[in-house]
C-alpha cells in the first residue's frame, strides 16, 4: 500500500475503494502530480476543474479494497478491460471493456459544457449499475488527429455522454437547449443517486447520433474494435490526464 500524505483520508477518498474503483497499490498507475493542471485542447472548457494532483487507476488487474487513495480527484482510463467489476444483471457478465473516461470528484462537483452546442437529450438510466441522471449534449467540432496533437481534422457534428449526475442536474433542461462553452450544466450524483458508483463522471463521445439519452459504456471484447470507432478517446477534449 503506498502511505498517505498529508491529512487522513476522508470518507470521501475511503469510498473511491469500493465498488469497483480498483484499489490496490500495485493496480496504480501513477499520481499525475508533476505537471501541473493539465489544459485542454483547441481552446476546449474543462469538463471538470481537475486539480494539479490525481490518481490515475488501472482497473486492468481486478477489483481491491485494501488502497486508500489520498486524492479527491482521479482518473479511470478508455480502452480498458475491466475483469470483475460490471457485475450487475445489465451487463449480462460479458461486458467489461470501458470506452469511456471516468474522472472521479467529489459529489456535486461542477460540470461544464467543453465547448458551444445544443442539449440534445437527458434522462436517468435508473437501472442498478447504470448511469443515473444522464445528460447527452451535440456539438459541430473539429478534434485533434490523436491525443497530444496539434493537428486537427475537419469540423463534425459529434455527441458527449455525461453519467452519474446528481437528480438535480436534469431539472429545467430543454432538448435542443442552447449551451455555450464553460457553462454549467450538471454537477455529479451520489452513490444513492447515480447507479450505485462511487462519485464520478463518465464521459463518453459518440460520433453515431444516440436513439436515446443513453450510450453502452462498457462492451463486450468481441465489440472492442468498433466500439473505439464510434466511440473515440474522450481525451481528445480534455487533454492528456493519463
Amino acid at each position: 500500500m503506498l502511505p498517505t500524505t498529508g491529512a487522513p483520508p476522508s470518507e470521501t477518498q475511503r469510498s473511491l475503494s469500493v465498488l469497483g474503483f480498483d484499489c490496490s497499490a500495485n493496480n496504480q498507475m501513477k499520481v499525475a502530480s508533476h505537471r501541473g493542471m493539465v489544459k485542454p485542447p483547441l481552446g476546449f472548457h474543462r469538463v471538470i476543474e481537475i486539480p494539479d494532483e490525481y490518481w490515475v487507476f488501472d482497473f486492468s488487474k481486478g477489483p481491491q479494497t485494501d488502497f486508500e487513495n489520498p486524492f479527491l480527484y482521479s482518473i479511470g482510463k478508455y480502452d480498458e478491460r475491466r475483469l470483475g467489476m460490471y457485475t450487475a444483471p445489465l451487463f449480462g457478465g460479458v461486458r467489461n471493456h470501458h470506452v469511456g473516461l471516468d474522472i472521479g470528484a467529489p459529489v456535486h462537483t461542477p460540470v461544464y459544457a467543453f465547448s458551444d452546442g445544443i442539449i440534445h437529450s437527458f434522462g436517468d438510466n435508473a437501472e442498478d449499475g447504470s448511469y443515473g441522471p444522464t445528460i447527452i449534449t451535440e456539438h459541430i467540432v473539429a478534434l485533434p488527429l490523436h491525443v497530444g496533437s496539434d493537428q486537427v481534422g475537419t469540423a463534425e457534428k459529434i455527441w458527449v455522454l455525461h453519467g452519474h449526475l446528481s437528480r438535480e442536474s436534469l431539472d429545467g433542461l430543454e432538448i435542443g437547449q442552447r449551451i455555450v462553452a464553460g457553462e454549467q450544466i450538471a454537477t455529479l450524483g451520489a452513490k444513492h443517486e447515480n447507479g450505485g458508483w462511487v462519485p464520478h463522471l463518465h464521459l463518453q463521445l459518440s460520433v453515431s447520433e444516440p436513439t436515446e439519452h443513453d450510450l453502452p459504456g462498457v462492451v463486450d471484447e468481441d465489440e472492442r474494435l468498433q466500439a473505439l470507432l464510434d466511440y473515440p478517446d474522450p481525451r481528445l477534449i480534455v487533454g492528456p490526464v493519463y
